[in-house]
């Protein structure tokens, strides 16, 4: 793997890049985060979904710490399903993930005292070109600019289960036709339950594990309003 990971690229989408401040839902971005974790593992071919469980296929590294750290759990770990698996790792994520960009630079740890005794931190982005190439491809897909590679599907994947359409900046009807498109999008990559995996330019491997992600957090997450 290189550059940033999809769980980061996830929370740089879920924060404000001048306050530092998450946007949204942040259990749903926690969720999403875990869900990108194993997504990026089944990207690099080292899980897989088998009899309703995820199940590690390949224990060797990625080279990605947090990544590495999640399979070697697993490895180590009896089968779980998908739903366990977002909930167990969900917690602790967002505080590793921002200690990972915060070493690379990508955002600052802003360390404030409110009320005399309570410390709040913000993570404002020093670089701001990490967050500015995934809005692009981003962009790209939802305009039916480009044809979005595994990565940009899946991540699109993720962002429509955990409901994240005001974290591009969108409110109304603009947000409901980006989550539409975002769905869109998962299905025609063979990550919804309505999707064909025989048409998909996507793995089918790695497009049933984020099928099953997705719907671990469309259940933990309720019906939409």
């Amino acid at each position: 793997m290189s550059g940033v990971g999809l769980a980061e690229e996830l929370l740089l989408l879920g924060y404000d890049d001048k306050s530092g401040k998450a946007t949204g839902s942040r259990i749903g971005l926690d969720l999403g985060m875990a869900a990108a974790v194993l997504v990026e593992l089944a990207l690099a071919g080292r899980i897989a979904f088998s009899d309703g469980s995820i199940v590690a296929t390949d224990p060797t590294p990625t080279g990605d710490p947090i990544a590495d750290d999640v399979l070697a759990r697993i490895a180590a770990d009896s089968p779980h399903t998908p739903a366990s698996w977002v909930q167990r790792l969900r917690h602790g994520l967002r505080d590793r993930i921002l200690g990972d960009l915060c070493a690379r630079g990508v955002v600052s740890d802003v360390d404030e005292t409110e009320l005399g005794y309570i410390h709040v931190h913000r993570y404002p982005v020093l670089d701001p070109s990490v967050e500015a190439e995934v809005r692009g491809r981003l962009v790209d897909a939802l305009t039916g600019e480009a044809v979005p590679d595994e990565r940009t599907a899946a991540l699109a994947a993720v962002m429509a289960a955990i409901r994240v359409q005001p974290s591009l900046g969108l409110t109304g009807p603009a947000a409901e036709d980006a989550r539409k498109r975002l769905t869109e999008i998962a299905r025609s990559a063979g990550f919804a339950d309505d999707g064909s995996l025989e048409e998909s330019t996507i793995r089918p491997s790695v497009a049933l594990v984020i099928a099953a992600l997705s719907r671990a957090i469309d259940a933990a997450l309720g019906s939409r309003t």
